[in-house]
């Protein structure tokens, strides 16, 4: 199967169809495989950034690898974090249901700051967001508190141009710890400093709204993740303030946390892949379930620049839809999908077989 690349614009639907197809079958009747000519490059010159497509050049430095450097303070405080969750969960049977909705209404919002704000539309620019929806995203990603979005899209990056090698600032190849957790509790690697200072990252320096966030980062996290979240309980309903604390706001905070840390992790261990036996990187629908869509990882890492990272569109994946809504109020456009005819080339190609029994 031979495939080249176009582009499909439908205006009614706002969406970008990456990829046709045409095949070429032996007299036999079997299918010539022949490699999968789709220029990725092309596609994310479309998107105006290449940084997320991995480098098949890089090779780690031979030698001893640098000694591992513990960073005390995240240490502690995830430890303390991590405790606190624990005393979360034991308060739960007191408090209102009230604060419990607003526990998963804060747990939304700050999932979707990291999903469809952080990941898809400045990590990937898998669509295009208007102000006032770049706003909210910014908004909701201070909820979140995983860093501001700067950081993060230079981490990620990073993780795809690098992934499972020293450059990879969580590398699944160190285990399911390291990569989960351990990666903030070390300094990075050398090469994941080196590397991430030569990403261009011009395109988020010329985002305002999210270099705003950058400068205001820390009270924004104050005011959004800690203060709001504790204070809307207390204030409304009347709701004991150590249960306002730490069910909304620790309790929230470290289940987002972990459900984002699991596509690091659990999504690069655990799952089957159909897209490309050759990358770590699995389908994982537990882990698709918690992250809001973020767990359908083999097909991610095989088309990064895919709005939806996944092909079966709503399935265990809140974040499509949000961005689908967003698109038909007209807040979003331009998202970024790959053809079926592709898809399926690429699975009989490089996959694992088991997208004929899924």
């Amino acid at each position: 199967v031979y495939c080249h690349l176009s582009q499909e614009f439908s205006s009614a639907s706002s969406t970008t169809t990456v990829g046709t197809i045409t095949s070429r079958v032996a007299r036999n009747g079997n299918a010539v495989m022949k490699k999968d000519l789709l220029n990725h490059e092309d596609v994310a010159g479309d998107r105006g950034m290449i940084d997320d497509i991995f480098d098949e050049t890089y090779r780690e430095k031979e030698g001893p690898k640098p000694p591992i450097r513990y960073v005390w303070r995240n240490i502690i405080l995830m430890s303390l974090l991590h405790l606190g969750a624990i005393l979360g969960l034991m308060l739960v049977p007191s408090a209102k249901i009230q604060t419990l909705a607003w526990a998963v209404l804060c747990f939304l919002v700050s999932a979707l700051g990291i999903t469809a704000g952080s990941h898809r539309l400045w990590s990937h620019r898998s669509y295009k967001a208007t102000l006032p929806l770049r706003i909210f995203l910014t908004i909701a990603n201070s909820v979140a508190f995983q860093n501001d979005i700067y950081e993060w899209v230079r981490d990620h990056r990073v993780h795809h141009k690098f992934s499972e090698t020293d450059a990879d600032p969580h590398n699944a190849m160190r285990g399911f710890f390291f990569s989960h957790i351990g990666w903030l509790l070390v300094r990075k690697h050398p090469d994941v400093i080196e590397k991430g200072q030569k990403l261009d990252l011009s395109d988020i320096k010329a985002d305002k709204v999210v270099m705003f966030q950058r400068r205001y980062y820390k009270p924004s996290v104050v005011l959004l993740c800690f203060t709001l979240p504790t204070v809307v309980p207390w204030y409304f309903w009347d709701e004991s303030i150590i249960i306002s604390f730490f069910i909304p706001t620790i309790l929230r905070y470290t289940i987002g946390l972990n459900a984002t840390w699991l596509v690091n992790s659990a999504a690069h261990m655990f799952g089957n892949r159909p897209y490309d036996q050759n990358i770590n990187p699995r389908e994982n629908p537990l882990v698709s379930l918690g992250a809001l869509g973020e767990g359908f990882h083999n097909y991610h890492h095989t088309f990064p620049y895919d709005y939806s990272t996944s092909e079966f569109g709503w399935r265990f994946n809140l974040t499509t839809a949000f961005i689908d809504l967003m698109c038909l109020l007209g807040l979003a456009s331009d998202r970024k999908k790959v053809s079926k005819e592709v898809i399926l080339a690429r699975k009989m190609r490089t996959g694992d077989g088991s997208h004929k029994s899924g």
